[in-house]
């Protein structure tokens, strides 16, 4: 089912598994359709256990793989080969398995502290909009590494990228794009699923000024049926 509401799209799938499937779907015929048109394909993978089992999927769907360049939306200021690092579950579930040449994933280096990874990070950025940025949202309502109460750079003054010293959950220091960065980009997708996301869904129906929302203005948002908030005010 989709429906629309203000400048997003809501795609609502049955479960996780249908959302999956068609997001690797969607991603693989959008690299083909920008390989096409502009000979690359620049990705923003979101973190996390959303956009997982679709990442697994990709080495069966995607081609044309050195036309790819990956990005990421923020990570944890961990050591390489921690389990929470987000470039660790995409090496293992996804990049082990394809031929992207090595120059064009662009992990995060947070295991370097948040001021100097973020300021080496915005040198690889590229000048031009991403294809397509992938994101996802958490209870509060955050997105990527940008939580509620905090500077969200959502200005075009702001830099590319932040240093987060105090994120709301553990490990405090992460580095994040900026919200202006992130919403630079063809495309945006969010993704959201289970029944825990349903108030900060809620919220975002109701126009309130969470970090998704401001961020994800002009998204489409991928979510199963126990993330939508169907019951609450505001819904559709």
């Amino acid at each position: 089912m989709e429906a629309a509401r203000n400048r997003n799209t809501w795609h609502i799938h049955p479960d996780t598994a249908a959302l999956a499937q068609r997001l690797a779907a969607a991603i693989a015929r959008m690299a083909q359709e920008a390989i096409a048109a502009r000979g690359a394909f620049h990705l923003v993978v979101a973190g996390g256990n959303t956009p997982r089992a679709a990442y697994a999927m990709l080495p069966q769907l995607g081609r044309d793989w050195q036309c790819w360049h990956l990005y990421h939306g923020d990570e944890r200021c961990l050591p390489p080969q921690d389990p929470e690092r987000n470039s660790l579950m995409l090496d293992t579930v996804w990049l082990s398995q394809v031929p992207i040449p090595a120059r064009q994933i662009h992990h995060i280096p947070a295991e370097r502290g948040a001021e100097v990874a973020a300021r080496d990070y915005a040198a690889v950025l590229p000048p031009h909009a991403f294809d397509l940025v992938l994101l996802g949202m958490g209870e509060d309502g955050h997105t990527a590494s940008l939580f509620p109460g905090h500077d969200w750079g959502l200005e075009k003054s702001s830099p590319a990228t932040l240093a987060i010293h105090d994120a709301a959950k553990a490990p405090p220091q992460r580095v994040s794009l900026s919200g202006w960065r992130l919403q630079y980009t063809r495309e945006m997708f969010f993704l959201t699923t289970g029944s825990g996301k349903r108030v900060a869904l809620a919220a975002w129906l109701r126009g309130e000024s969470i970090p998704a929302a401001l961020v994800g203005t002009a998204a489409d948002v991928w979510l199963d049926n126990a993330a939508w908030p169907e019951a609450v005010p505001g819904a559709i």
